[in-house]
């Protein structure tokens, strides 16, 4: 409503701050609900004052000044006192403490004066609990009222029913009066305790989203100051509301000048001052734009990406203007190397089927080698720790009584104890022999897997034509056998499921690639699951369509639903430290041998599928 902010009667009218003359400085500063409080205790008191003034002034024709005189000057003084303790650095909770006593001692000295049968209903006592209760609090203001309502409805009446004369009539009709205006007190100050507690629940809760509101501010000012990114807030005028400290550095090192809140985003001196007021014409429009290299002076030494947001109301209409900016030097030079490496994709793309096929070889001929490593310390410990020291040392013994060798070990302690001693010896150093052959046997047999790993990769690789006829069920174990160290480390169960499949016409090196990824794939999925029984079954069987069917199965962790229809895309992956390359090459090398590569999973923990369909295109050896 238009003038309310100068009304008379709002908490922030002229009456209401007129009063605040009567407040000392600290007090004029206080809260706005304490403020209203002190406002009522000057208002209150004035009022006091000119009453009691008045009722001074007309004392000498008042049919009891005896009594209407004293209260009035005790209660004219505790106006002034009050009034004067405001100006003072006082405590106003005293003060209002000490108004609201005054009052309700002048009412229960009104109530039982003599001669005034009707005092105890007026209507100045239905001020005592309202004002106590607002002023004082509950508490203060129920034991202030309760004393005045004691004297009301019962030490009143009950005098003039003992010692008046007042006839019956007119002293039933006291009594209803009384009577009522004690429970009327009692139920004003209810009423006024009712709706204090209410304030009080409200202003508590009202504190408490402010300080939420405080901190969620705080929080985001400081999200917003913290960011890299430039941001920044402006109304429709395009002045800036809010920059942070990014904008504010980059305005200061772009434009030399200050990103302050009222100043428009550009000067009317810019290069680009038309072309930033049609954006912002567009933004307010409901638009988003968009700004590569995103300069505002048109020659900035990095490439910024500004965005321009509409703030929109309650309505749905804009009111302000959001712009973000971002440093996308690094992203775009990124960019670049990376089409300049998707360029040189296709051509590693087809050596890295031999690349899988070496880490394969390197990753097992590693495993062998760990072996050995193990057998090597284990033989020199066991040659470190042998007894040959202790053989020597015996033959130097015998040597020393050589020449009266029988009286030695007839007579001499050591001698007697040497036989046995020999004998013990030779026995320990036969079985520290029989432990080092059997380390040796070891040693033999993992040098043995390490030229058989060797030689097969050595035979894959002198393949040279394309195409040729293999055996799809020996070429699979080729594969099983480049991983046999690790699936046996990892406990992992293989089972074969074969069917009778003549040799067909394709590329080894390709299905071979194909192979290993898929079971390395498989031995990642079932170290994931955590699975007690890991199973991998291979399974090979010709299709009635001239077709053979390769399936590599395990029983793993599974695959997601939304991730089975990317499983083959470049660059996707579900490993930590995976590139998502290995499946897109194999799905790539399926199509080039007519076939395909494709996925099944019934979710995670499920375990996956993965199948191979080739054409049947071999011939028959004769």
């Amino acid at each position: 409503m238009p003038g309310v902010e100068n009304s008379w009667l709002t908490p922030g009218g002229r009456l209401l701050r007129r009063l605040d003359v009567f407040l000392s400085e600290p007090l004029r500063q206080s809260p706005l609900e304490d403020l209203g409080r002190y406002r009522l205790l000057i208002l209150i008191s004035l009022c006091l004052l000119l009453l009691n003034g008045l009722s001074l002034l007309f004392s000498p024709w008042s049919p009891r000044p005896w009594v209407q005189a004293p209260v009035s000057l005790i209660t004219l003084i505790v106006s002034v006192v009050a009034l004067v303790r405001l100006r003072r650095p006082y405590s106003p909770e005293k003060t209002a403490l000490l108004v609201c006593s005054t009052l309700t001692v002048a009412l229960l000295f009104i109530s039982i004066a003599p001669d005034l049968p009707y005092s105890a209903s007026h209507a100045a006592t239905m001020m005592l609990p309202a004002v106590s209760v607002y002023l004082v609090g509950a508490r203060l203001g129920f034991f202030l009222t309760l004393p005045v309502c004691l004297v009301l409805g019962v030490v009143h009446p009950m005098r003039y029913t003992l010692l008046g004369s007042m006839p019956r009539q007119e002293l039933v009709h006291l009594w209803i009066l009384d009577v009522s205006a004690a429970l009327f007190m009692l139920c004003i100050w209810a009423v006024s305790w009712m709706h204090a507690a209410a304030l009080h629940q409200a202003h508590l809760a009202r504190e408490q989203v402010l300080r939420t509101q405080h901190e969620s501010e705080h929080k985001l000012r400081m999200l917003i100051e913290n960011t890299d990114d430039l941001v920044c807030s402006l109304d429709t005028k395009g002045r800036i509301i809010v920059a942070n400290a990014a904008m504010r550095d980059y305005c200061r090192g772009r434009y030399g000048w200050q990103a302050i809140p009222g100043e428009p985003l550009l000067s009317p001196e810019a290069q680009n001052q038309r072309q930033v007021e049609h954006i912002l014409q567009q933004v307010l429009r409901g638009q988003s734009v968009r700004l590569e290299d995103g300069s505002l002076d048109g020659s900035p030494p990095k490439v910024l990406e500004l965005s321009f947001k509409p703030v929109l109301g309650e309505q749905g209409q804009p009111i302000g203007v959001t712009l973000f900016g971002r440093d996308v030097t690094e992203r775009r030079e990124a960019e670049h190397k990376l089409t300049e490496m998707h360029r040189s994709l296709v051509d590693v793309s087809r050596q890295a089927g031999m690349a899988e096929v070496v880490t394969g070889l390197l990753h097992n001929v590693g495993n062998t080698l760990n072996s050995i490593n193990v057998s090597v310390h284990l033989v020199t410990e066991r040659i470190r720790a042998s007894r040959v020291s202790s053989m020597v040392r015996a033959a130097e013994l015998i040597h020393t009584h050589r020449e009266a060798l029988g009286r030695f070990l007839e007579q001499d302690p050591r001698g007697q104890q040497l036989p046995s001693y020999m004998l013990a010896l030779s026995r320990q150093l036969v079985e520290e022999q029989q432990a080092l052959l059997a380390e040796q046997r070891t040693l033999t047999d993992a040098l043995d897997h390490v030229k058989s790993i060797i030689g097969m990769q050595q035979e894959h690789a002198r393949v040279s034509a394309p195409v040729e006829l293999v055996k799809v069920s020996q070429l699979i174990d080729d594969a099983l056998r480049l991983h046999a160290v690790s699936f046996q480390r990892s406990g992992i169960d293989i089972r074969r499921e074969y069917e009778q499949i003549p040799p067909i016409l394709l590329d080894r090196h390709k299905l071979l690639q194909i192979l290993l990824n898929l079971l390395s794939n498989a031995r990642h999925a079932l170290l994931d699951s955590e699975r007690d029984d890991k199973r991998i079954i291979i399974r090979l069987a010709a299709l009635p369509d001239d077709r053979v069917r390769i399936q590599v199965i395990d029983n793993g962790q599974g695959i997601s639903p939304e991730h089975l229809t990317r499983m083959f895309t470049q660059g996707f992956t579900t490993k930590k430290d995976g590139h998502g390359f290995g499946l897109h090459i194999s799905a790539l090398a399926a199509i080039e041998m007519a076939g395909t590569l494709s996925c099944e999973s019934e979710g995670p923990g499920q375990g996956a599928t993965f199948t191979i369909d080739l054409p049947m295109q071999g011939e028959r050896p004769g």
